[in-house]
């Protein structure tokens, strides 16, 4: 366990260099992510027969990708940055990879963030294309939870969102500090596992949206486990007591919405 304890290390988060422009790991684990999601949606709709053209599909993919990114960057801004007040009054710097003429790449990402752009983005585009917004987000669920997986090796790759401290035989060591390399537990709980569950049930659903709102509500359940081990965000710590984070806090909102209304629609489903 001595090299795995040791592992930051022995790793050089930065794949490669392109000139002046590093590539990292986990910019490579992200692209990774965007193409095995796709990869996997489009394995169910040929697999399950589903009922959406390739290049709607590919359309979808676009409107998806821009709503989770600008999500996630405007969702690290507002929910984490401890700048948000500056990036509010110069927007134009939000997505900006350069800090004093030098490239830093764009740091800072909320899932939180992400997840109501990818809601907004896909909202709109069905109403654009007159498609159902349970039946597209069903589908992309599926491809999102499997890669999901690449999105925490990423962050792990990148030596952020450390674990707390413990003395477990499998921790690693940050800073010389033994803690949860909790980026694994996200990737395994909230990538893999929720994957799998809606992979058994996607045949049995009973309604479009069902797989979505599974999502919400496996995703938000695993978050708030894996939070128990791992760090505050430095910038933030604990919101209250030495137990709730901004993560649990946020997943228990989107928790309790997605079940409301699973069980709405459940209900209204049956009456049918």
């Amino acid at each position: 366990m001595e090299f795995w304890q040791n592992i930051y290390s022995n790793f050089n988060p930065v794949a490669f260099n392109l000139g002046p422009i590093a590539v990292h790991w986990y910019g490579i684990m992200y692209a990774l992510a965007l193409i095995s999601a796709i990869f996997v949606a489009k394995w169910f709709i040929k697999h399950d027969k589903l009922p959406i053209s390739n290049d709607l599909f590919d359309s979808y993919v676009w409107w998806a990708e821009i709503g989770v990114i600008l999500g996630a960057r405007l969702g690290y801004i507002l929910f984490y940055d401890s700048n948000t007040s500056y990036y509010l009054t110069h927007p134009w710097q939000i997505f900006n990879p350069y800090v004093n003429g030098v490239y830093t790449g764009i740091s800072g990402m909320s899932y939180h963030g992400a997840f109501i752009g990818f809601i907004i983005a896909s909202y709109f585009f069905c109403r654009k294309n007159k498609i159902s917004f349970w039946f597209i987000t069903d589908l992309a669920v599926l491809g999102i939870s499997a890669a999901y997986v690449f999105g925490r090796i990423g962050n792990f790759f990148n030596q952020e969102l450390v674990g707390r401290v413990t003395d477990v035989p499998w921790g690693i060591y940050v800073d010389k500090t033994l803690r949860h390399p909790s980026q694994i537990y996200e990737a395994i709980l909230e990538g893999l596992v929720v994957f799998i569950i809606l992979f058994y049930i996607r045949k049995r659903k009973t309604f479009d949206g069902q797989l979505a709102l599974m999502y919400g509500i496996l995703y938000s359940f695993m978050r708030i486990v894996a939070e128990f081990f791992r760090q505050p965000d430095v910038q933030l710590g604990f919101i209250y007591s030495n137990w709730l984070t901004m993560g649990i806090l946020q997943s228990f909102a989107v928790l309790v919405v997605c079940v409301v209304i699973y069980l709405k629609m459940k209900k209204a489903n049956s009456l049918i």
